[in-house]
C-alpha cells in the first residue's frame, strides 16, 4: 500500500510547499504515495489521516495551535518542514518585543478577526519526529525525505554547520580572512555553503544545529573579539535564532 501523505502550512510565506511542488521530478515522485491533503493545492485542505505529515509555518494564531494538534492526532509521523516550523523563523524573532506596537506599525488602526502572537514552533504544543531544515529545504533534501520515508526508514538529520561545506568546498573564510559577521559555525548545514559561495556571509536561514551543539557563546567572543559590537552580534544571532535556547543569556555574558 502506499503510504499517505498530508502537506500542510500554518502562518507562513508558503515557499516550503512551494518548494516539494518545483522538484523536478514531483509528478513521478508523487506516484509512489497518496497525497491525502495538499494544503498549497486545494481550497479546502482538510486535515485527513496519513501516515506522514510535512507542516511548514509557525504557530502564531488560535487557528493554527487547533491546526497543529489535530494533525498530529491524525498523524503517525509529523516533519516540521522548514524554518518556521522548526525554530519560529524569522516571525518568531519578535519575541519579547511589544507586540502591541508592532501590530500598530504593520496595520495601523485596523483589526483582524483573530488572536495572533509572536511566531513559536511546532515543538512547543505537538511532538515532532523529524525535522526538514530549510528557508526553504534543498530539493535534494525534499526527494531524500521521501525516499528514505518510501524504503520504510527514516532521514538522518544532519548534526555538523555550513562552515563543513564551505572548507569542503574551498572557500575563503569570510569571517577569519575578510571580518565578516558570518554565522556559518553555528548553522545547520545543507546549503552546499551557497551564500559564502558568493562572497556573502550567513545570516543564518537554516536555523541553529539542533541539539545544543550551536556554541552562541564561542562565536559571539569570536565576533566581540573581532571588534563586532553586541547589537551587532544580537541583531545578526537574532533573525532566524531568536527561540533557540539560553540566547540572551549567552550573549549577555559575553558581553558581561
Amino acid at each position: 500500500m502506499k503510504l499517505k501523505i498530508g502537506i500542510y502550512g500554518l502562518t507562513s510565506c508558503y515557499g516550503c510547499q512551494l518548494r516539494m511542488a518545483s522538484v523536478k521530478d514531483i509528478l513521478e515522485i508523487s506516484n509512489n504515495f497518496e497525497i491525502v491533503c495538499w494544503k498549497m493545492m486545494s481550497s479546502k485542505g482538510e486535515i485527513e489521516q496519513c501516515d506522514i505529515a510535512f507542516v511548514e509555518g509557525s504557530v502564531t494564531t488560535e487557528k493554527d495551535e487547533e491546526e497543529i494538534k489535530m494533525i498530529r492526532e491524525k498523524s503517525k509521523i509529523v516533519v516540521a518542514m522548514g524554518s518556521c516550523a522548526i525554530h519560529g523563523g524569522v516571525q518568531g524573532s519578535l519575541l519579547g518585543e511589544d507586540y502591541k506596537k508592532i501590530f500598530k506599525e504593520v496595520y495601523g488602526e485596523n483589526s483582524v478577526d483573530y488572536k495572533a502572537k509572536i511566531g513559536e514552533p511546532l515543538k512547543k504544543y505537538i511532538k515532532v519526529d523529524y525535522n526538514l531544515p530549510g528557508c526553504p529545504p534543498e530539493e535534494n533534501e525534499v526527494v531524500y525525505y521521501l525516499a528514505t520515508f518510501g524504503m520504510g526508514t527514516y532521514p538522518e538529520e544532519k548534526d555538523y554547520p555550513v562552515c563543513a561545506e564551505c572548507r569542503r568546498n574551498g572557500y575563503p573564510c569570510l569571517l577569519i580572512e575578510k571580518n565578516e559577521p558570518c554565522l556559518g559555525p553555528i548553522i545547520v548545514a545543507g546549503c552546499n555553503a551557497r551564500c559564502p559561495a558568493h562572497n556573502v556571509a550567513c545570516i543564518g536561514c537554516r536555523g541553529a544545529l539542533q541539539h545544543n551543539v550551536a556554541w552562541f557563546d564561542s562565536l559571539a567572543i569570536t565576533f566581540k573579539n573581532r571588534g563586532i559590537n553586541k547589537e551587532e552580534i544580537k541583531k545578526r544571532m537574532e533573525i532566524f535564532c531568536k527561540q533557540s535556547e539560553k540566547i540572551e543569556e549567552i550573549i549577555e555574558k559575553v558581553f558581561g
